[in-house]
């Protein structure tokens, strides 16, 4: 993937991680808390469900890269208050790589720090590979653990055909008539609780590789997901692509936003910004609520902002793929006391390599140690 784009390597059925600290706001860098689980990337459970019918299965074909220049904005703060939810606390689901890794290796000098400052966040679970028979229920898995104890889970769909350009993390649904299949399971298993939805990062900044006619149907097809996801449940939170603050300029994302259904209430409640990336929360902010003004949507909409790997910031070289001197970033809350931002999240696992400490997705305990170093 291009040095601009999110730099998503999420491989495999599901990635991130859940946990149930206590939300709160810090600096750029979070702090340690309280250690518990997180879920691994293989090894979501199947839970009994109604019958999911099985669909086409096909190999995607690569697509060429897209490359994207930055030109961030600075914008002022708008009046919307944060939104408020009923469940407080961000949900864990209780296993994850990096949980593995810490039980497995109790001894290693490493374990403390990593199972401290990376074990026990919240982060997003990322459901990654195209499985139509066992979608629903997987994602049923998720939400109703939330459920069970009122907090949030938050659930990455990631499986629209041609991702991420052919890049590290290309995969997905073989056609968007599957995918939109897909999305229809996915969605039934979203429950009746609260649950923040990240809907197919780089689907919308990282379009440039598809033609015209193919973003225009990319952009329907993300457009119908949003309806589908927020009619199965009211209380479902869609977020739509956003890119981050050192892609494209504000109005051109937005543009691309309105296009694929983000500006609209039946399918949106805003955008996400800089999934797996490095760019500074302040950065963040200022464009995501550029974007959010230039897009003119309901006055609901928010953003939710990935701070798992930002707090030095973004490299000044442009560097993508597990660039040296980052560090974890503000801990993953709901409640940010900025107006128009509804949550930071930590959609990226710390310490899951972006290609280069590993292969793509799999965790690395140096990289993890080096983000969470103080």
């Amino acid at each position: 993937m291009v040095a601009a784009a999110s730099v998503v390597v999420a491989v495999g059925t599901a990635t991130g991680m859940l946990s149930a600290l206590d939300d709160r706001e810090g600096s750029d860098e979070a702090r340690p808390g309280i250690v518990s689980g997180s879920p691994s990337r293989d090894s979501l459970p199947v839970v009994p469900s109604a019958s999911e019918p099985a669909a086409p299965s096909a190999s995607v074909s690569p697509s060429a890269k897209a490359s994207a220049s930055p030109s961030p904005r600075k914008a002022s703060p708008g009046s919307t208050k944060a939104r408020s939810t009923t469940a407080t606390r961000l949900y864990r689901y209780p296993s994850s790589q990096v949980l593995d890794w810490v039980q497995d290796n109790p001894g290693d000098r490493r374990a403390a720090v990593i199972e401290s400052r990376i074990a026990d966040r919240p982060a997003a679970v990322w459901f990654a590979e195209y499985a139509p028979a066992t979608i629903t229920s997987r994602v049923r898995a998720v939400t109703s653990g939330g459920a069970a104890q009122d907090r949030v889970p938050v659930v990455v769909a990631y499986a629209i055909p041609d991702r991420d350009c052919g890049g590290a993390s290309q995969g997905g649904a073989p056609d968007l008539g599957a995918y939109d299949a897909w999305i229809d399971r996915f969605a039934a298993g979203l429950g009746s609780g609260e649950v923040v939805v990240v809907l197919e990062p780089d689907s919308i900044a990282q379009s440039e590789c598809l033609s015209a006619a193919q973003r225009t149907d990319r952009f329907a097809s993300l457009a119908r997901a949003g309806r589908v996801l927020k009619a199965a449940n009211p209380k479902a939170r869609v977020y739509y692509d956003a890119g981050h603050s050192g892609w494209r300029p504000a109005a051109e994302q937005a543009a691309l936003l309105k296009q694929a259904g983000a500006a609209s209430a039946a399918s949106s409640d805003g955008i996400f910004s800089n999934v797996s990336n490095f760019h500074t929360t302040a950065a963040e902010i200022a464009y995501d609520r550029q974007i959010l003004e230039a897009l003119d949507g309901p006055p609901g909409l928010g953003a939710v902002i990935d701070t798992s790997r930002n707090g030095n910031g973004a490299p000044p070289d442009g560097q993508w793929c597990d660039p040296a001197g980052r560090k974890i970033g503000r801990a993953p809350t709901l409640n940010t006391d900025e107006p128009r931002i509804d949550a930071y999240l930590w959609v990226k696992l710390p310490g899951e390599s972006d290609g280069c400490k590993g292969t793509p997705g799999t965790f690395s305990p140096s990289y993890a140690y080096d983000l969470a170093s103080p």
